[in-house]
């Protein structure tokens, strides 16, 4: 890699800290609540009673449960959960239970920096054997986001301090020296995180041991093949047959199509974006980009999950979308959400930010229960009813990483540049950020994503000249702008789907953005041939589903012709509030079918009434069948 930064691949826009926004939102503001008040509490006591935090006391024996090898990473995504929420919340009893389980952790630590409560209890003699399946790099890399989230939050080096001597150690072991293990993790994570625990410390080393764990995959041999060997296994009976399931089939510069787990695959392209901001890497920007175009145009589902299959939990070939069979796993869209994030801070391109939005609005917060009491693993486009949000999993990744990311959701609404504040993200609250020398606050007032108007204030001590750039979605098709009630012209002011007002400004001026929001219908590339002569209906971010409990008749016999009119209605009293849909459908009759299956007539249609609920709040009521995607008639 470079080891200069340049100007074509910098890190141009940096997050504004979620410590210094404030969420006020009637959208936002009760899922954070339900987020701080009972999924973080319900995770803990998950995590308590299914062994996994008592298991950190290394007191297991022969005859026990067995701690699992994935264990470690489910309790640090809780630390690193509760201590975003404490950074904005202080809490004293979650403070103090959080220091309980980092005390725990400092205990555990062996004598040479190690950190893991499988290996140091159950196979003390197979440390880094079985990197490929065995998860010890990707559990270090969730306790090294623990660790920093923590000591941000509180100041507190105690879990801080315990991850940089394991990362130190890790160095020891991994890399180029003929002592060292030219390996990497079967799942990716230890090198975004790596990245974190340099830009907290400032210690160049983790930065450069992150590089290593990203150029080193897919050299040849290949690792996992030469410790599958060492440790008596024939490579060729891998069960998942080829190193594309942990996208380290060929070097990360040569990868052009996504590919394998899908989970893994997001958290690879978050480092390499991190790297590529990092090194001035052109050659790693490059493969991202062709990365992004084929997730985005081939594989992305319109809720923004991603990964149709359960078979590898990833991708399968192009335009293979399937609805009731998706897997779409909660922790696949939060991985989106991650990469995109990145890749918007190296060029503020509406791109990024649209997928970063739809995921959150849809795929995302589709994995937790409105009263954040249970939570989906997969994230099916249709249903037969039989498809529930569960109070827990054995494998329980999902739960702890959607706490994590809604309890920072304040970092991914804005950015700021060198002279510039980018509002990615129109959520109701405001942000402070120094920049010209000057404190400025931004104030967002706005009822989005149910209404498409968005005015922002800004509070500085005096007259300052920078730029504002607003994301026009790309959902959008007219916009309008004013400042201080004056209509703006934006002609020539678009860039990359930004809005660009570069001017001076003064205490206490006002930008209105209108966003037309009309319902849209939404149709698939004719190459997903689970969506033919099928629509979907669109509103701002929001994609909207059919839930049987508000129809008339069963899903399959419903229709939506073409020229029904849809009328948007906020509904105040149901799912804590929401716009539904409604127009005019048709459904066919069940008339002179008795005792058929197949006849030579179609039914008659009759109409009936349809109503659409957000995607993200299905299954919050009466069990039952649910669709994306409605035949048109």
């Amino acid at each position: 890699m470079s080891a200069t930064p340049t100007a074509a691949v910098r890190r141009a826009y940096a997050p504004v800290p979620f410590t210094a926004v404030t969420i006020d939102d009637v959208f936002w503001t009760p899922r954070l609540a339900a987020n701080r008040e009972r999924t973080i509490p319900i995770e803990y006591d998950q995590c308590k009673t299914t062994g996994r935090i008592d298991a950190v006391r290394l007191d297991w024996e022969p005859g026990k449960p067995v701690p699992h090898y994935f264990w470690d990473s489910d309790v640090a995504k809780w630390i690193e959960a509760a201590a975003y929420s404490l950074a904005t919340n202080p809490d004293p009893a979650l403070d103090a239970l959080v220091d309980e389980v980092i005390t725990l952790y400092a205990a555990s630590q062996q004598p040479d920096g190690y950190v893991n409560t499988h290996y140091s209890t159950v196979e003390q003699q197979n440390r880094w054997t079985n990197l490929r399946d065995n998860h010890e790099l990707y559990c270090a890399g969730h306790l090294i986001e623990a660790g920093v989230a923590h000591f941000q939050a509180t100041g507190k080096r105690s879990l801080l301090d315990v991850v940089c001597c394991y990362a130190d150690y890790i160095a020891t072991v991994f890399g180029r020296e003929e002592e060292q293990k030219r390996g990497y993790c079967g799942h990716e994570e230890i090198e975004l995180a790596l990245v974190k625990l340099y830009h907290t410390t400032g210690e160049q080393r983790y930065r450069d041991l992150a590089a290593y764990f990203v150029d080193e995959r897919g050299a040849q041999p290949h690792y996992f093949d030469v410790e599958a060997t060492a440790r008596g296994d024939d490579p060729a009976k891998y069960h998942f047959r080829t190193h594309a399931y942990t996208q380290s089939h060929r070097p990360v510069r040569e990868q052009r199509e996504v590919v394998g787990h899908a989970v893994r695959a997001m958290y690879l392209y978050s480092a390499m974006a991190d790297l590529a901001g990092e090194f001035g890497d052109g050659s790693l920007l490059e493969a991202c980009e062709h990365l992004w175009k084929h997730l985005t145009t081939r594989n992305l589902y319109i809720t923004g999950g991603i990964g149709p299959s359960a078979a590898n939990e990833g991708f399968t070939h192009d335009y293979d979308l399937p609805n009731e069979k998706a897997y779409a796993e909660t922790c696949a869209a939060i991985g989106l959400v991650f990469w995109a994030h990145r890749l918007l801070q190296l060029s503020c391109d509406g791109r990024y930010a649209d997928v970063m939005e739809r995921a959150l609005y849809n795929g995302v917060i589709s994995g937790v229960s409105l009263d954040g009491q249970r939570f989906f693993y997969e994230n099916p486009l249709a249903s037969q009813g039989e498809h529930h949000r569960q109070a827990w999993f054995d494998c329980a990744c999902c739960p702890p990483n959607i706490a994590r990311l809604l309890a920072s959701l304040g970092e991914y609404i804005y950015g700021q540049g060198d002279n510039e504040i980018a509002v990615h993200l129109y959520v109701q609250g405001s942000a402070k950020m120094e920049l010209g020398g000057q404190e400025i606050t931004l104030r967002q007032e706005t009822r989005y994503p149910w209404n498409g108007t968005v005015q922002i204030e800004l509070g500085l001590p005096a007259t300052s000249r920078f730029g504002l750039r607003l994301r026009i979605p790309g959902w959008c098709r007219r916009a309008q702008v004013a400042v201080n009630g004056q209509p703006v012209d934006m002609e020539g002011k678009l860039q990359r789907r930004y809005l660009v007002l570069e001017r001076t400004w003064s205490p206490g001026d006002r930008v209105t953005l209108e966003l037309d929001m009309p319902v849209e219908r939404m149709y698939a590339h004719p190459d997903v041939c689970q969506d033919a002569g099928q629509v979907a209906l669109q509103r701002g971010p929001i994609v909207y589903c059919f839930e049987e409990v508000d129809q008339p008749v069963p899903l399959p016999r419903l229709f939506l012709p073409k020229a029904a009119a849809l009328t948007p209605s906020f509904q105040s009293d149901l799912l804590d509030g929401v716009v539904t849909l409604s127009g005019k459908g048709l459904a066919a009759a069940p008339d002179g079918w008795q005792d058929m299956l197949y006849r030579a007539q179609e039914s008659t249609l009759q109409p009936v009434t349809l109503t659409a609920i957000p995607y993200y709040a299905w299954d919050n009521r009466a069990a039952g069948a649910m669709r994306v995607w409605l035949g048109e008639k």
